[in-house]
């Protein structure tokens, strides 16, 4: 008898997981990333401009845009994609959009300035602190963390779900023939 209650109890627990697994992992890796770009970018907006130093280090197409629009594209991108990515609105747009500027990022400023091959690019680079000339660790997880937003949507606690469900829902009229 005891058995058959820790069965059912276990499926029961499973089941309950398996619910909020539709919404809440999606939801704390939105809420994770959302407050770090909204900081990067508002740090940008309300610093100055210090890309032109940095300009032959961005990688094409980047480096032939002027350092001001680059400035500007990078601010404007992580402040509307931290709001998108808090409601959760446009996700896998601004999931690209946040991965592309987070690869500009770690190829122009995040990387060690030398090296030679990958056990090398690792023992040098992969910190959070500036050592040696690299710290791609925090940018390399930000973009682990935008996979399973990428790949799996936003979950359903956000507006892409909500206006999928909208545009997705059966016509009344259809139902009735």
């Amino acid at each position: 008898m005891t058995d058959n209650r820790t069965l059912v109890l276990s499926f029961w627990l499973i089941e309950k997981l398996n619910q909020l697994g539709t919404f809440l992992p999606q939801l704390g890796l939105r809420l994770l990333l959302a407050w770090e770009f909204w900081e990067a970018g508002l740090t940008k907006y309300q610093g100055e401009n210090w890309f032109q130093p940095i300009r032959e280090n961005f990688p094409f197409p980047f480096n032939i845009i002027p350092v001001e629009m680059s400035w500007f594209l990078a601010t404007w991108f992580e402040l509307i994609g931290a709001i998108a990515l808090l409601i959760g609105l446009g996700t896998r747009f601004f999931t690209v959009s946040l991965m592309i500027l987070t690869i500009t990022a770690m190829a122009t400023v995040h990387l060690p300035s030398e090296w030679t091959n990958l056990t090398h690019l690792f023992t040098t680079g992969y910190d959070v602190c500036d050592s040696e000339g690299g710290n791609f660790k925090i940018p390399l997880i930000y973009l682990v963390l935008f996979l399973p937003l990428l790949f799996n949507g936003p979950g359903k606690a956000s507006f892409d779900h909500l206006i999928q469900l909208f545009l997705t829902r059966p016509n009344p009229k259809d139902i009735h023939k």
